[in-house]
């Protein structure tokens, strides 16, 4: 016969390991059932990205955005695109509205949507203005994520609309307005339409999903014609028009690339990369004083490190269960905060970079304007726009 001891010794693994094995499925089952049972909001496709560039030379991990100081803060929300007419700046901020910034004060010269504002449900209606540029007729251009693009004037705060969103243009509507660029005789602006599908308020949505539906697209303001320029492209963000009108930089944000769209031109129609591989998801670009251009970037892909995004891209799978399990917004949290501009010459190569990692001073950047030997940095979702002094960086 067995002693007692070894009895009860097997007695309590057995025990064990069925605790064990029902806790698995205890676990376990419930996550099936979601898998199986609930709808992802997203149906991602697999891409691939290179591997991230090493954040050495140019992009060396630096701590010079934190020189920056915060203007206006906890008086404006989300001023995400700036512009100025001499000393006098122009930014569209969370609650629908074109502000007028005069030295310390705030006015708010127009409003583009109507209110409540404040909340995901409201946005659609309440309007979330995003690129804004001064034309050459002294008149402000602003592009709205759902209302369309516009003409306002800096004086009085007249709005006109020159194009509406929501509306169908080659057979897909124009669902998330996103930037916009002006020639130089004021006659074309181009405009980014990030996607047909998802909307600004499900932004993350449409980089998880690497939707290719994103377009640049030409109103001409004398013919009033509206034309796709080019299509398919994955979270077509930011523009610029290069100084010979012929071609406009398309920041491809889910490449993490800026892409060059030929406009006009014998090459009018072609496209081609110019500036590939970045170490981080780009958002506006805007000139530089010496002729290269400024790009922003909230999130990076940190070599050495992990880059959850880059992970994700050939993992469609894990995307939508991650989706049927947690929100947008607890997934935006989630992101690593980090922030980077950097100026890029004319032949795609980084001149130099300015990083705030944990974005301590400056989150969430998504453009970043000189004027004057500063740089006035926007954000899609910080409370204040932060100055950094050019001399001696």
């Amino acid at each position: 016969s067995c002693p007692p001891v070894l009895l009860s010794s097997s007695y309590s693994g057995k025990v064990f390991r069925v605790t064990l094995l029902s806790l698995g499925v205890f676990l376990i089952l419930p996550l099936l059932i979601i898998f199986l049972i609930l709808e992802s909001p997203i149906q991602p496709e697999a891409f691939s990205l290179k591997e991230p560039p090493q954040m050495k030379g140019c992009w060396e991990p630096n701590l010079r955005l934190r020189e920056a100081r915060r203007l206006y803060e906890d008086q404006l929300l989300g001023p995400e695109s700036i512009v100025n007419m001499g000393d006098v700046f122009f930014t569209g901020t969370a609650d629908g509205k074109i502000l007028k910034l005069i030295g310390r004060r705030i006015v708010t010269l127009a409003t583009l949507g109507k209110p409540p504002c404040g909340t995901r449900e409201d946005e659609p209606t309440c309007g979330r203005p995003l690129g804004i540029r001064a034309g050459p007729n002294g008149t402000l251009f602003v592009a709205d994520a759902y209302l369309g693009v516009f003409e306002v004037d800096p004086a009085t705060g007249a709005v006109t609309r020159l194009v509406a969103g929501g509306q169908e243009v080659g057979g897909r509507k124009l669902s998330f307005i996103n930037d916009v660029a002006v020639t130089q005789d004021g006659r074309k602006l181009y405009f980014t339409d990030s996607s047909s599908r998802w909307q600004r308020r499900d932004y993350l949505l449409l980089i998880m999903e690497a939707t290719a539906d994103g377009r640049l697209l030409e109103y001409d303001t004398e013919t009033r014609e509206l034309t796709v320029v080019m299509e398919n492209l994955r979270f077509p963000n930011g523009i610029q028009l290069l100084p010979d009108q012929e071609s406009v930089l398309v920041a491809e944000t889910t490449m993490a690339r800026i892409r060059r769209v030929h406009v006009a031109g014998l090459n009018k129609g072609g496209m081609d990369t110019f500036v590939d591989n970045l170490p981080g998801f780009p958002d506006n670009i805007r000139p530089s004083s010496s002729g290269g251009y400024w790009v922003s970037m909230a999130a990076v892909r940190p070599n050495p490190g992990f880059s959850m995004l880059d992970f994700l891209s050939q993992r469609p799978w894990i995307k939508k269960l991650i989706f049927k399990l947690f929100s947008q917004d607890v997934l935006i949290k989630a992101v690593p905060r980090y922030s980077l501009v950097a100026e890029i010459q004319d032949g795609g190569v980084c001149r130099r970079s300015f990083h705030d990692p944990n974005g301590l001073v400056a989150a969430y950047v998504s453009e970043a304007h000189e004027h004057h030997g500063k740089l006035y940095i926007g954000s899609f979702r910080s409370p204040y726009i932060a100055v950094l002094d050019l001399q001696g960086l």
